[in-house]
């Protein structure tokens, strides 16, 4: 590390229909092996990681939720000082990309009405070309663009394979990328009202 690098710590949660390669993507980003066993979240599960990022050390709390539905109950409280989320669908399996409207929805509800950063994610782009049909990337990069619009963040469309870490580190390096950039200007409108 050169010089003096100003510390930050972010809550970030990972939102999704099950089995779309959340906790995957979760532990390829802390250096963890590929598991094939698939094994469902119970609920809720977290961990943290540091990462130097621009002029930051970033501690990231990471909070992967459970897809399912019967967890809906459970997720709400986990949702509360979000300050960025990865919203993931699995690029093989349609329902998951039309239900991403709804963990939005989940988002903002839980986290105080809150619009926050995201990064938008289609994984398991290993499995593009073989023999499954897959969501066009096209698709993937337009419903970005539709979010953007919506939430006035710059909310970018990654294409990851958890199972080879595929742009993983990309997708989290976004996501800070944007959260550091959304405090910065957080901080000038405070300052400008007088709050600081």
């Amino acid at each position: 590390m050169v010089g003096y690098l100003e510390t930050k710590k972010f809550k970030i949660t990972l939102l999704g229909e099950g089995a779309v390669g959340k906790t995957s993507l979760r532990k390829n980003f802390l250096g963890e092996t590929f598991d094939r066993d698939y094994m469902m979240t119970l609920g809720a599960d977290f961990a943290t990681k540091v990462v130097e990022v621009d002029d930051y050390e970033v501690t990231l709390i990471i909070w992967d939720l459970a897809g399912q539905p019967r967890f809906s109950a459970v997720r709400e409280g986990f949702y509360i000082g979000t300050r960025g989320a990865l919203l993931v669908f699995d690029i093989t399996r349609p329902d998951t990309y039309e239900q991403l409207a709804n963990w939005v929805r989940e988002l903002i509800k839980n986290n105080k009405n809150r619009k926050v950063p995201m990064v938008l994610i289609g994984n398991k782009n290993d499995l593009r070309g073989s023999l499954h049909t897959t969501i066009p990337e096209e698709y993937g990069a337009k419903y970005a663009k539709a979010l953007s619009q919506w939430s006035g963040y710059d909310i970018p469309y990654i294409e990851t394979s958890a199972k080879y870490g595929d742009n993983v580190e990309t997708a989290f390096e976004n996501l800070v990328q944007e959260i550091i950039k959304s405090t910065k200007t957080e901080a000038i409108h405070n300052y400008l009202k007088g709050e600081l």
